[in-house]
């Protein structure tokens, strides 16, 4: 499937991205160049050329890349955990109108990374397609789009702006990846996938710590949840939020797994809150959604929050601990086991 493309620096007009692209597709797009700064990290140290396989071909990279478009919504962050500073991102949590700078830019575990780079937003989460404009002005020498629900027709037009290399080979399906094997694929892309096997061993090793440090949890199953559209969505045990709490020591609930029928979450209907009984409940909203949680009786009344073992964690709020555990990447991680095994230790 896909074609072999080989890296080669493309200066791209928005007239030649046109020409390239379709004017079809790039109809209704602004034409003013973004304003991007110069100095973005690049993927000085890796090793090339490589070669990497993903799910619409091969993608050989022949030289460092030195202008990198992140098109996977996690993906810029395991590129900066690498020291890859990308020209162009996509906005996984949208920030509000007029609100600089992006949140996505401010994490505490990246917000330090992107020194006096100011990326491009070249997709929002919930747009049906990139803006392949926006792209070919950022004059990328390479496009990652790993974490991404990339499929052949993006491809096949992003690959005539630049290389693309995508989700690993064997994830058929977008977001079925585990994190470990998301993170690999892009340090492979700018070359350093030593240094990204080296970076997923400490972060297993780091999880690997914490669960042998307590061993009580191994006797716990928990269940970690969102309340979404007045109801609660537990996520399955595929799902890497479940996976951090599995690899903590909690045992998983499978019961979730039965409902949700292959996807990565199910919205519960009243007389299905019996899954939810568990000993340890996770839930991650921002404040609007806990405090709707808390008003809803049947939650109120399982035997896990009436015991206190209930830990309500806040996504993009805050310390954002939610976020860097849903986004699972080189750089979240370590965060994340931090801030959630103080989370299980709070409630005991």
């Amino acid at each position: 499937m896909g074609r072999s493309t080989t890296m080669t620096w493309k200066r791209l007009t928005a007239m030649a991205a046109a020409a390239l692209v379709g004017a079809g597709v790039l109809a209704g797009c602004g034409s003013s160049t973004p304003a991007t700064t110069t100095d973005a990290g690049n993927a000085a140290g890796g090793t090339f050329p490589t070669t990497v396989e993903h799910f619409f071909g091969t993608t050989e990279i022949k030289e460092a890349p030195k202008r990198v478009v992140s098109l996977g919504y996690t993906d810029d962050q395991t590129l900066l955990a690498l020291g890859v500073v990308p020209v162009g991102m996509v906005d996984q949590y949208p920030s509000p109108e007029g609100t600089k700078p992006d949140i996505n830019t401010q994490w505490p575990w990246v917000k330090d990374k992107w020194g006096s780079t100011t990326p491009e937003v070249v997709m929002k989460n919930g747009d049906t397609e990139p803006n392949y404009e926006k792209i070919a002005q950022l004059r990328p020498d390479l496009i990652v789009a790993v974490y991404s629900e990339a499929d052949q027709a993006w491809y096949d037009k992003l690959t005539r702006i630049a290389p693309v290399v995508g989700r690993t080979k064997a994830e058929k399906e977008p977001f079925s990846a585990k994190w470990q094997d998301n993170a690999l694929q892009v340090a492979k892309a700018v070359g350093k996938g030593d240094e990204g096997a080296k970076a997923i061993k400490a972060i297993d090793d780091k999880i690997s710590d914490a669960r042998k440090a307590n061993p009580a949890w191994a006797n716990e199953t928990a269940v970690v949840a969102s309340w979404y559209k007045d109801a609660i969505g537990p996520f399955a045990t595929t799902d890497v939020r479940s996976q951090v709490l599995t690899g903590l020591g909690f045992k998983p609930n499978t019961k979730v797994d039965e409902l949700a029928a292959g996807k990565f979450f199910v919205a519960l209907s009243p007389e299905r809150i019996d899954v939810m009984d568990v000993d340890r409940v996770f839930i991650i909203n921002d404040e609007a959604d806990l405090k709707a949680l808390k008003g809803f009786e049947l939650f109120t009344n399982l035997p896990a929050a009436k015991a206190g073992k209930v830990q309500h964690i806040l996504d993009s709020e805050g310390p954002a601990v939610g976020a860097a555990i849903s986004q699972a990447t080189l750089a979240s991680m370590p965060y994340a086991v931090d801030e959630l095994v103080k989370a299980a230790k709070s409630v005991g």
